[in-house]
């Protein structure tokens, strides 16, 4: 007599699934990836150069309202924010739906600085389009956890 076939001892995977192995070969793995250890690395090197000025001079970017606002000089102010930044970042990597959220919001104040600065507009619309991606990962990190993106 042929053994009954039941749910339990048949292993038919469903048909989305894929291997473990294999996911980091899906478009929408590697999207989220990208996007998740670019918005770690990021916000950790340019937090970073707050202290060393390699990049560019940070304190020439912050603008006047914001700092009268800040009880640090210019200098202090922008060191304040790289630590943040670095903050961020890490929290990115630990957690990249509040990170991915924290960074969009981080993103946002600075848009708004540099609006209150009244110039450097181009950067603004870089920051802008780096604010959607970040809104983009912790969308993304959401559909993760519930095993969306393999």
């Amino acid at each position: 007599m042929p053994a009954q076939i039941t749910e339990a001892n048949t292993a038919i995977p469903h048909r989305g699934a894929i291997a473990a192995r294999d996911a980091l070969k899906t478009p929408s793995r590697q999207s989220y990836e990208v996007l998740h250890w670019g918005f770690t690395a990021a916000p950790v090197l340019f937090g970073a150069d707050k202290f060393f000025h390699v990049m560019t001079n940070w304190d020439a970017y912050l603008s006047p309202a914001f700092a009268q606002l800040s009880p640090f000089t210019v200098h202090g102010t922008m060191l304040v924010v790289g630590v943040i930044e670095m903050a961020a970042g890490l929290l990115v990597a630990l957690k990249p739906k509040i990170g991915g959220a924290v960074v969009a919001v981080w993103l946002a104040g600075i848009i708004m600085n540099l609006a209150f600065l009244g110039h450097s507009w181009d950067i603004a619309l870089r920051d802008f389009g780096l604010m959607l991606g970040a809104i983009a990962l912790s969308r993304m990190a959401v559909a993760h956890e519930h095993h969306e993106i393999p």
